[in-house]
């Protein structure tokens, strides 16, 4: 039996583009607001082109069964809009957006070096975070949408 292929969305450097949004939420304190949604354009192309892959696949394998197809770009689509783009951005934009507050509260830091704490902060939180909404987009979609698909689908791996 060959080795399989690796996924270029899953296992190579490009599903880091799966985070841009992250990283452009992060920068929001530092970057005119045109860059930060050009993060979300980049996250979303990112999304997009795995759920056409993931469709492309599935027609390769279940070439007589178009539903399969369907079920692979659907399921990857909303997972990935889920885990990669909506919450990861939500969370990383009000955590920052609480640690600016925050910071403008309780120290007498200078606007600069509050802005930069916020984004470092955000920076960091983006690793802590990817596990546990992968986890809890997983149950969504297992509770839900995967439900109408008969069985179970194979939940794609973080970004």
């Amino acid at each position: 039996m060959g080795q399989e292929e690796p996924d270029l969305y899953r296992d190579t450097w490009v599903r880091y583009l799966g985070y841009a949004n992250e990283v452009g939420e992060s920068f929001r304190p530092l970057v005119p607001v045109p860059v930060v949604w050009a993060s979300y354009g980049v996250a979303t192309a990112y999304v997009t082109a795995d759920a056409i892959d993931k469709g492309r696949k599935a027609a390769t394998a279940h070439a007589q069964d178009p539903t399969q197809v369907g079920v692979a770009v659907v399921d990857t689509f909303v997972w990935q809009s889920l885990a990669s783009v909506a919450i990861p951005g939500f969370t990383i934009n009000r955590l920052c957006a609480a640690s600016l507050a925050l910071l403008g509260s309780l120290t007498r830091w200078p606007l600069p070096v509050r802005r930069w704490t916020t984004t470092a902060l955000g920076l960091a939180a983006i690793p802590l975070i990817i596990t546990p909404i992968d986890r809890a987009v997983d149950f969504l979609m297992d509770s839900s949408l995967r439900k109408l698909y008969g069985t179970p689908g194979e939940p794609p791996t973080s970004h």
